[in-house]
């Protein structure tokens, strides 16, 4: 996809807004960042045998890069039909096209515990530049904690800093985990120094889920990746029947 056109961020949430670009634009373009920065992340938290759901695939090619590395199914949905339909088209001539599934939009998956893991690389900050923002976020995150497993995974990679994400992964139906890493932006000063820290430790949060004012939130040249764990739903405690009551005084 062509970097240099100036595309206007309040029509990322339109679905017409998709199809024209993807129709404009046939060529692959990884959003934020490309498998091979984000592998180590992945394979930490997803195994190469579950059944992944790709949230917003668009014509990334991560879902071939992550095959190629040995992941064996994953299910790719998008809100435009004609990316869905390029996308089909493409994979029928790489021989891939067994571990691959597309479909447009992820309602059609709500009634099937579709897997283990799940993966937004970019739907989320587009859903975020709609008018109805807080209300699209919601029911994608309902989504997609409706069609994980208990222990599965839920990673989101995103621009946005817990400040302007939390508040949405925390929501009160939201029963998972939350991990938190941080990424440079590829091509950036970031990513061109040397670290000492490790990008496979995650950062330490606070109890409100936000990070500590020694941390530069600013950066623009980092990307964050939050990973949801999915808890099994606590059962309410059955009372003991056995239990003699108290006797009375």
């Amino acid at each position: 996809m062509t970097k240099g056109k100036s595309h206007h961020p309040q029509a990322y949430g339109d679905e017409a807004y998709w199809d024209n670009r993807y129709s404009q634009d046939a060529g692959s373009f990884d959003w934020y960042q490309r498998y091979s920065g984000l592998s180590p992340i992945i394979t930490k938290y997803i195994s190469k045998t579950h059944r992944i759901l790709m949230v917003g695939c668009g014509n990334a090619v991560i879902s071939e890069d992550m095959v190629n590395d040995g992941y064996q199914e994953i299910v790719n949905v998008d809100i435009s039909q004609v990316v869905i339909d390029a996308m089909v088209k493409n994979d029928s001539g790489t021989g891939q096209s067994q571990n691959f599934e597309y479909y447009l939009r992820v309602h059609v998956l709500v009634d099937t515990e579709v897997g283990v893991s799940v993966l937004s690389y970019r739907m989320f900050d587009s859903l975020m530049c709609g008018a109805s923002a807080p209300y699209s976020a919601a029911r994608m995150l309902e989504e997609v904690r409706r069609v994980l497993k208990p222990g599965g995974v839920y990673m989101l990679i995103t621009y946005g800093d817990p400040r302007v994400r939390m508040s949405h992964l925390k929501g009160p139906e939201m029963n998972w985990s939350i991990a938190l890493h941080v990424i440079p932006r590829p091509g950036s000063k970031r990513a061109a120094e040397s670290s000492s820290r490790v990008i496979t430790d995650p950062l330490l949060l606070n109890d409100d889920g936000t990070l500590g004012p020694q941390f530069g939130l600013e950066d623009p040249d980092l990307h964050y990746v939050y990973v949801c764990t999915k808890e099994a739903p606590v059962k309410p405690a059955v009372p003991d029947k056995k239990k003699k009551p108290a006797a009375k005084k």
